[in-house]
């Protein structure tokens, strides 16, 4: 049986997917529920999670999916109203998944927009806007120097980079050169060799031979911070 402030958790949880797509976030849920803290709607959460009434969504943010409503019971604590709202609730069609508004991908450090430095592996993820995204897998790199300034590519800059093998002449590419360095340029193929070519005026290009340089995705958004 579920405590009154599960129930409510649940029904409030449902009744927003049903309204907007999207599930409310911990700061809604508690004032909602007029808790004290989101430490007890983590609680909440957790001890709805174990029995089987929501599941959290991986790699999302403020993205959680009801599988099943309480029965018409009434919660432990609390007389049965007249018109059951649980029965309600029960009956209504399946809500729609969660709008996927937000991904979490992982953050792989710094690339250079300059000279070539190393592309971290790192543990962090970023959030992003999903729109910015198409299908495949996505990592996340922090723009290091201003040798792309002319494609609107900024020191500080999060380049957003779907993980590809190949690409196209003119596509912006994440390049590891000789298997040690990353950077981040437009690709091209000239009498054999690879050229990777800045956005700016005051570097020049970089020629390498095929066997050196190692698509590992292709630009596909940015996000910047403004502070």
């Amino acid at each position: 049986m579920l405590t009154a402030k599960q129930h409510e958790l649940i029904q409030f949880i449902q009744k927003r997917l049903e309204e907007t797509g999207i599930s409310p976030s911990f700061e809604e849920m508690k004032e909602a529920l007029d808790l004290k803290s989101k430490s007890g709607v983590h609680r909440l959460i957790s001890a709805l999670e174990e029995r089987g009434f929501i599941r959290r969504l991986p790699n999302r943010a403020r993205a959680l999916e009801v599988i099943k409503q309480p029965e018409a019971s009434t919660p432990a604590g609390r007389q049965a109203p007249a018109n059951d709202v649980i029965s309600q609730v029960a009956r209504k069609p399946a809500a729609p998944e969660p709008a996927n508004d937000v991904i979490e991908i992982p953050l792989h450090g710094r690339i250079a927009a300059g000279a070539p430095i190393e592309a971290l592996e790192g543990q962090s993820s970023l959030p992003v806007p999903a729109a910015l995204l198409g299908a495949g897998e996505h990592y996340a790199l922090e723009v290091s120097g201003d040798s792309m300034i002319e494609a609107g590519i900024f020191d500080g800059d999060f380049a957003l980079v779907r993980r590809v093998n190949t690409a196209r002449d003119g596509d912006i590419v994440v390049a590891l050169v000789r298997n040690e360095e990353a950077t981040l340029k437009y690709l091209r193929r000239e009498n054999g060799r690879i050229r990777l070519d800045p956005a700016n005026g005051a570097y020049d290009p970089q020629i390498y031979d095929e066997h050196e340089v190692e698509v590992q995705g292709k630009l596909a958004g940015l996000l910047r911070r403004y502070h």
